[in-house]
């Protein structure tokens, strides 16, 4: 998979899919989102809007599979490719380097490496070690690795954090041509994105959620 350091799979020969029926997430006794239902064929997009901390990250994550649905079910044709803070790339390597490891890890060309670079418009630092990188060229170092991982399903965690607007452009370049070669993309994010959305969830807290969070303030409250 993408950043969290789990191997990525290739994109199938056959046509990719990902579908999410009743699906609930539950963290630290909260309930964070209830009843979320998706459906994404070959080459669509979808958006995952919604204000920090109602669970946009922990969406992505349990349908990446590193943490587990509180109820529902998803099903997927395709291999999974996480991008999300935690880069997942040695610090100490050039950034060359750091993305053939990956490659190797997840049974992809290394071959791909310079391209994904390029597109990103981060080639001329690929000898850079990855420390020396700033926050937008780690955020595009570890979009590169999801490019180089042949994944068909893409999840995409506030991707255009930390880019400025040429960075965003080449990213909303490289989404839609993923789409047009039958990818799909999940993005969660509180910002306009440089590519157009087949569709759109935005995720508010259930409605138990909000009666937990009342009763808290209830208990806050003094006599």
């Amino acid at each position: 998979m993408g950043p969290r350091g789990m191997p990525g799979q290739r994109m199938t020969s056959g046509a990719v899919s990902l579908r999410i029926e009743g699906l609930a997430c539950r963290r630290g006794g909260r309930l964070l989102f209830t009843g979320l239902d998706l459906a994404l064929t070959a080459g669509q997009s979808a958006l995952v809007a919604g204000p920090n901390g109602i669970g946009k990250s922990s969406l992505l994550r349990t349908i990446a599979g590193l943490l587990p649905a509180f109820a529902g079910t998803m099903h997927h044709e395709g291999g999974i490719a996480l991008t999300d803070e935690a880069s997942a790339l040695d610090r100490e390597r050039t950034l060359r380097g750091a993305l053939r490891f990956w490659a190797r890890m997840d049974g992809a060309a290394p071959e791909r490496i310079d391209a994904a670079l390029a597109d990103l418009g981060i080639a001329h630092l690929a000898d850079i070690p990855v420390r020396i990188l700033s926050t937008g060229q780690r955020k595009r170092a570890a979009l590169a690795r999801t490019i180089v991982s042949r994944a068909g399903i893409w999840l995409l965690d506030e991707p255009a954090n930390g880019l400025d607007t040429a960075s965003a452009r080449a990213l909303g370049t490289v989404v839609r041509r993923h789409c047009a070669q039958g990818g799909i993309v999940l993005a969660a994010s509180h910002m306009p994105l440089d590519w157009p959305h087949d569709a759109e969830i935005t995720l508010a807290a259930p409605a138990e959620a909000e009666a937990e969070a009342d009763a808290d303030l209830d208990m806050e409250r003094p006599a």
